[in-house]
């Protein structure tokens, strides 16, 4: 691990403490009655408890199944349709609209909608993913397909090259910040809309339905034990995942500079 990754999780890990260390403050000063904010302690014995009896690898591994595989199958046609878009105007001009129609229109919105067509059940909470995903990585691949330079494609036309070279070594390429930043956009709302759609959809498993029944309960130190693990499975995501990713590929085609400091 170089320097520049150690000070980034270095400063990430400063936020988290400080977050931590004002709620513990907060939780401690008596503002709150100790059911409704429990100390930092005591959501930790919570936590290893619910890891102790497998409860919590068993939801957090139900709710990331959903995830990526609604996730997966968003990318998928995002990219897709936003590279058809990016390159061809018919097709641009009939996604477009249904497009700028249909995203702002909250994903946990369809949820009563899916129940009726599709039941309870996993169905509704991948397909309220997938919906949730699609929209800020088909966007985000039409912006990068469009802003790939001109001069590039008539450039390697010029040359000989093929379709299937341009999207490769054209513009994907180029694309590719407008890419990550949509997958990175799409996997933040994937994670927000199945946690919604776990509360709703009745889902015997997942970290949403346990955010929901423990506040049947009151147990709070519940609900902030799943909230944690969310947290975890994001920072990670985002730290090894898209931090990786953006280091094989943008960085090192030199679509954009490594931040000192």
């Amino acid at each position: 691990m170089n320097a520049a990754r150690i000070r980034s999780w270095r400063r990430g890990a400063t936020s988290i403490v400080v977050a931590a260390a004002l709620y513990e403050a907060v939780a401690r000063s008596g503002a709150f009655a100790p059911a409704l904010m429990p100390t930092l302690p005591t959501v930790a014995q919570t936590f290893v408890g619910m890891l102790a009896d497998g409860s919590m690898l068993h939801h957090a591994a139900a709710t990331l199944a959903r995830v990526l595989f609604g996730f997966s199958l968003a990318t998928a046609a995002g990219l897709i349709l936003g590279v058809l878009m990016g390159r061809f105007r018919p097709v641009e001009h009939f996604v477009l609209p249904l497009a700028s129609a249909l995203m702002p229109i909250p994903s946990l919105a369809w949820i009563p909608v899916f129940i009726l067509w599709f039941g309870l059940g996993n169905t509704v909470t991948i397909l309220i993913v997938f919906y949730a995903a699609l929209f800020p990585m088909l966007l985000n691949t039409w912006s990068g397909v469009r802003a790939v330079n001109p001069i590039w494609l008539r450039a390697a036309g010029a040359m000989g090259a093929t379709e299937r070279k341009l999207f490769w070594k054209v513009i994907v390429p180029g694309a590719s910040p407008f890419i990550i930043a949509g997958l990175r956009q799409s996997f933040l709302r994937a994670w927000i809309a199945v946690i919604g759609a776990e509360m709703l959809a009745a889902s015997d498993w997942g970290l949403g339905w346990v955010i929901f029944d423990a506040k049947q309960f009151l147990n709070a130190d519940v609900m902030l034990a799943s909230i944690v693990v969310i947290g975890l499975i994001g920072f990670v995501t985002e730290r090894l995942v898209f931090g990786s990713l953006e280091r094989a590929t943008i960085y090192r085609w030199g679509m954009a500079r490594v931040g000192k400091g």
